[in-house]
C-alpha cells in the first residue's frame, strides 16, 4: 500500500466536518446493538483477511451477522465515525495524519491498539544476492552489500535492460506519493547518477517485477513493504539507511521510511453496546510474520480472503482462544471449525 495524498485527506475531512456541523452525525447502527456488523473492507489483502478472521469469530461467537463493505480509505473512516460501518481490523492512520488527527478529536473512532507491530517499509534485494541460495545453486552476488550507501558500486548488477549505462530502482507506481518520495531519495542518496528512477504501472505491476526476478534467481532491487503475500512468500532483505529523523524525511528524505502504525479502530457507538466484542477486538495481535503466512498461504493456494481467516483460525488456535475471554464462546467458535 501507498501513502496516500495528504491533500486529498484534509479536503475529505473539511467535508466530513462541514457535513456534521449542517445535519449532524446520523447514527446508522441499530440502537438495540443486534445489527448486521460492517466491515472497512479497503483495498488491500492483508486488511480484507484479518477482517474476515474477525468477523468469523464475532459470527460463530457472538451469532451476528457480518459483512465487508469494499471502501477507499478516508470514505472509510468517514463510515466509520458515522456508523454507517463499525470495523475496520487494520487502519493505516499515519497514511491519512491530517484526517486521524481530527477524527480522534471528535471522538467517534476509537483506536483499540495496534494490529500488528508497526508496517516497515523500504528498499529491498532477495536475500540470495548476499547470502546466496545453496538448494537453488545461487552463489552470493553481493555479499558486503548492506545498505542503500552500498549501491553505486553494484549498479552493474542491477543493469536497467533499457539503460545499459544505469542500474533499474523498480519505483511504485508514479500516482503514489511515496514513489515521488522514492524519486527524491534517489538524488539526496546521489544514486540518480548510476540509477534509473523506474515508475511501474501499478502496484501489480511492482509485484510482477520482483517476483520475476526472484523465480529466475536475477538480481532486482526495488521499493516494497510489509506486510504483503510476496514478502511471505519470498526471502527479501531491507537495506539500511541512516536512522529515522523526522526532519531529514520531510527535507531530503535521505534516511530510514517512517513505518506506519497499523490500528485496530471501530465506531464509538458500536463498542459501548457490544463490550463483548470489544474485548476480543482489544485482545487481536498478530505479528508481521503470521500476516506474511496467511498472505503468502492465500497466494499460492489461489484463495480468498474468507478460505485464508479459516486457515489460519484453525492453524493458530491457541491465538485466537487467547482473544477471547469466555469459554463457552471459544467452544462455539472451535465447533464451527471442526466442520470446515
Amino acid at each position: 500500500m501507498s501513502i496516500s495524498k495528504k491533500t486529498l485527506y484534509l479536503i475529505l475531512g473539511l467535508v466530513f466536518v462541514f457535513t456534521v456541523a449542517a445535519g449532524g452525525a446520523e447514527k446508522c447502527f441499530a440502537q438495540n446493538g443486534n445489527g448486521k456488523i460492517t466491515f472497512a473492507d479497503f483495498s488491500w489483502e492483508s486488511v480484507q483477511v484479518h477482517n474476515r478472521i474477525a468477523g468469523y469469530l464475532i459470527r460463530h461467537g457472538w451469532g451476528r451477522e457480518v459483512e465487508y463493505m469494499l471502501v477507499e480509505e478516508v470514505p472509510g473512516f468517514m463510515g466509520l465515525e458515522r456508523g454507517d460501518i463499525q470495523i475496520a481490523m487494520e487502519a493505516w492512520v499515519d497514511n491519512a495524519a491530517s484526517y486521524w488527527e481530527e477524527a480522534k478529536k471528535r471522538g467517534m473512532i476509537i483506536s483499540l491498539g495496534k494490529n500488528y507491530p508497526d508496517a516497515p517499509q523500504g528498499w529491498y534485494v532477495p536475500t540470495y544476492i548476499i547470502e546466496g541460495d545453496e538448494e537453488r545453486g545461487i552463489k552470493p552476488m553481493a555479499s558486503d552489500l548492506k545498505s542503500v550507501s552500498d549501491l553505486p558500486k553494484y549498479w552493474e548488477l542491477f543493469k536497467d535492460p533499457e539503460l545499459k549505462t544505469k542500474g533499474r530502482f523498480n519505483n511504485g507506481p508514479s500516482g503514489w506519493i511515496i514513489s515521488v518520495i522514492n524519486e527524491k531519495r534517489l538524488k539526496a542518496y546521489g544514486l540518480d547518477k548510476t540509477y534509473r528512477n523506474f515508475y511501474t504501472g501499478s502496484a501489480a505491476a511492482l509485484a510482477s517485477a520482483i517476483a520475476g526476478a526472484y523465480e529466475r534467481g536475477n538480481p532486482v532491487l526495488a521499493y516494497y513493504w510489509e506486510p504483503t503475500p510476496l514478502l511471505g512468500m519470498y526471502d527479501m532483505t531491507r537495506l539500511e539507511e541512516p536512522p529515522y529523523d523526522e526532519k531529514v524525511w520531510n527535507d531530503t528524505g535521505a534516511c530510514e521510511m517512517p513505518k506506519c502504525r497499523v490500528l485496530k479502530v471501530a465506531n464509538r457507538d458500536f463498542l459501548e453496546e457490544n463490550p463483548e466484542i470489544e474485548e476480543m477486538l482489544k485482545r487481536y495481535r498478530t505479528s508481521l510474520e503470521l500476516t506474511n503466512e496467511v498472505l503468502a498461504y492465500m497466494k499460492k493456494n489461489a484463495v480468498t480472503p474468507k478460505d485464508a481467516a479459516e486457515w489460519f483460525l484453525k492453524t493458530h488456535p491457541k491465538l485466537w482462544r487467547s482473544w477471547i475471554a469466555d469459554p463457552k464462546v471459544q467452544e462455539k467458535i472451535a465447533r464451527s471449525l471442526e466442520q470446515i
